[in-house]
């Protein structure tokens, strides 16, 4: 490309030049033509100068003035009549032959000079002008020079052009080594990551541009940059892949053990049930209560995978304190050894949402306080007329070292699995209500110390277009207290 453009410059340069000279050296050629053919014709109408034909009549050879090369004929009725030049040896001009009478006899006389090659002599600039007489006067200047020149300059610029393509093949090439070192280094750095094995396992996606191939006032240095930005967007996805791969099969691993009890449980009353003298009641009872504890779980399970699917929520005016209210209610029943305290403000706080989704993330955590906190354990739920909601207890909070996983699937305070049925049985119940509260597009925290455990859930608040994304800047704050997640 880079020969091609400067292939291009030396032609656009050359053609110009060839012209321009050529219309500078044939305008002075026809200013000197001009001329002579004025000194010429003056010549010839002269009655007293001049070489004197056969006929008697002045003729132009004679004019004063006239330069070696210069041709000067005579056409009477279209014929020549009488026809010389000046040729550079001394003495008289040099008869015309034969031979160039048919060039000159078919020059038009219209005053403008014209290109002819006469015979014997060469390239000729003509001018024939007509006397009052009827007589035709043809005067003509040499131009091979001219012509000569401009191929000499030809031949000159295409040696000049040819040097210039040389030199800017090799030029250009060591040039374009030099400056796209750099991305020789990008491009062994691509190559390198298209090497790694990307499809499967552990990727340790460690290759970057070196910085200092990363120069941002450069094209090539733009280029690394920009590739070792996606590189590290790319790494961070696969990290994000792995840490989801090996949260799936964590879940896999949990979720089958979590159903393999049950299953084995209810297997092992069904052989007992098949004895002799077995009383088959209190083996039914216990076979059904398997059977809840699987059903809870699979449906925990369906309900997280409709949620991670982006299934839509309904979405209407819910009564949260109504809704407080019956939660707390069922909780008393559950739990009847915790203290149970209510705060509710004089006017009912209505949220959009989900009422039956919603009510499950306060029947989530208000077990996963009552699972987690020890008998006597005073738990507070409260709704200020600002409309936050809060549940507090007292027990003796989260580990630290649980907290940032709280939310996760399966994840537990303590390593038993063989609690009471329940959503805090299956370590999916924090799960859930995180699911659900982002569903509802809000938002869910934790803060917990020894003797306070608060979980805060924000949730947009109704209005008449039933909308959460037109709420007037008010939320609503859940805060569902625990000491571990269930």
């Amino acid at each position: 490309m880079l020969l091609l453009v400067v292939a291009a410059l030396c032609i656009t340069i050359g053609v110009a030049t060839e012209v321009a000279l050529h219309a500078y050296l044939i305008g002075k050629t026809d200013k000197q033509l001009e001329e002579a053919s004025a000194r010429t014709g003056a010549e010839a109408r002269s009655p007293y100068g001049g070489r004197m034909p056969r006929n008697g009549r002045p003729d132009p050879i004679g004019a004063q003035g006239l330069g070696s090369g210069t041709l000067a004929a005579t056409l009477v009725d279209g014929a020549v009549e009488y026809g010389a030049f000046f040729s550079s040896r001394p003495g008289p001009p040099d008869q015309l032959g034969p031979d160039t009478y048919p060039v000159l006899e078919a020059l038009p006389a219209d005053g403008e000079p014209h290109n002819r090659e006469v015979p014997g002599l060469g390239r000729y600039r003509l001018l024939a002008t007509e006397l009052s007489d009827g007589r035709v006067i043809i005067t003509g200047l040499p131009i091979d020079d001219v012509y000569d020149t401009l191929e000499r300059l030809a031949y000159v610029e295409i040696g000049v052009s040819l040097l210039a393509l040389l030199a800017a093949g090799l030029g250009g090439s060591a040039l374009i080594r030099v400056t796209l070192k750099p991305l020789n280094r990008v491009a062994a750095t691509a190559g390198r990551v298209a090497e790694l094995p990307l499809h499967e396992g552990d990727v340790a996606l460690a290759e970057r541009v070196p910085e200092i191939y990363t120069d941002p006032r450069t094209e090539v240095g733009q280029v690394g940059a920009a590739l070792n930005r996606m590189l590290g967007h790319v790494a961070g996805a696969f990290a994000a892949r792995q840490a989801s791969e090996t949260r799936l099969r964590k879940f896999i691993a949990d979720a089958s053990h979590e159903l393999r009890t049950p299953l084995a449980a209810i297997r092992g009353y069904a052989e007992l049930g098949r004895r002799e003298g077995v009383d088959a009641e209190p083996v039914l009872i216990k076979v059904e209560t398997q059977a809840k504890r699987m059903t809870a779980l699979v449906e925990d399970l369906l309900l997280l995978a409709r949620l991670d699917a982006g299934r839509p929520l309904e979405r209407g005016p819910v009564d949260l304190t109504a809704l407080v209210v019956e939660s707390v209610g069922d909780a008393h029943v559950a739990g009847p050894e915790h203290r149970w305290r209510l705060d509710l403000p004089d006017e009912p706080v209505v949220v959009a949402g989900d009422a039956a989704r919603l009510h499950q993330v306060l029947a989530n955590l208000l077990a996963n306080a009552r699972t987690h906190t020890p008998p006597g354990t005073e738990v507070t739920v409260r709704i200020t007329p600002a409309g936050e909601l809060s549940v507090t207890d007292n027990g003796p909070g989260i580990p630290a070292e649980l907290q940032p996983n709280l939310f996760q699937r399966f994840t537990r305070g303590d390593s038993s699995r063989a609690r009471a049925a329940g959503g805090s049985s299956t370590g999916l119940g924090l799960s859930i209500v995180d699911a659900v509260v982002r569903a509802h597009g809000g938002d869910v925290r934790v803060d917990s110390v020894p003797g306070r455990t608060a979980f805060t859930v924000t949730l947009p608040r109704y209005t008449d277009s039933f909308t959460a994304a037109a709420q007037d800047g008010h939320t609503i704050g859940i805060a569902g207290t625990t000491n571990v997640d269930a």
